[in-house]
């Protein structure tokens, strides 16, 4: 019997993918549900074209090795943005050690050589992302995923796999953390 692909749930595809021997047509369905999602995150996580691709490309490979592995403890595009996340923080560890070794002078010694810049006119604020990056890797995507990808904490919380009252708190402790170090922003 034929399954209508189109008017299936997430997990009525993805019990479906799971039974398919290769990439058929629930899969491949699943993944033009996800693509421009998963993709986005990965972009806003790794704030890079390029590695937003790769990423993306590999969060798609994980979820087709590993379609029989979705159990129903959540919705199925939790399950799924989970491994966006988990594939995009580890890109972005992976990619701040090689930056590391491929760093031959220090940052001073760089910033010595570099022609000087005005200073920004009084008033102007930091980028955002750029105070963003001054948090730890987990904080910046909690932030990032709340405030711009409007995420519930419930959601926030089954992709961290933290309760609900932690996620909260460590929202919080984010923001407190860039109020702090921003007190004008």
């Amino acid at each position: 019997m034929a399954v209508d692909l189109v008017h299936c749930t997430d997990e009525q595809l993805a019990a479906e993918a799971a039974r398919e021997i290769s990439d058929g047509p629930a899969f491949v369905a699943l993944v033009e549900r996800f693509r421009e999602r998963v993709w986005r995150i990965c972009f806003r996580l790794l704030n890079n074209e390029q590695d937003a691709a790769d990423a993306a490309q590999e969060v798609f490979l994980k979820l087709f090795l590993h379609r029989a592995r979705f159990a129903g403890r959540s919705k199925y595009a939790t399950w799924v943005h989970a491994i966006a996340v988990k594939t995009c923080l580890a890109t972005r560890r992976s990619r701040g050690r090689r930056q590391r070794h491929e760093n031959v002078g220090s940052e001073a010694e760089w910033e010595s050589r570099q022609p000087a810049r005005p200073s920004a006119p009084q008033g102007l604020t930091m980028d955002l992302l750029k105070m963003l990056e001054t948090l730890d890797d987990e904080d910046r995507a909690l932030l990032l995923l709340k405030y711009a990808e409007a995420y519930e904490y419930e959601e926030l919380a089954a992709i961290f796999e933290i309760s609900v009252s932690a996620c909260k708190m460590r929202i919080s402790r984010a923001r407190e953390k860039l109020q702090s170090r921003f007190p004008e922003s």
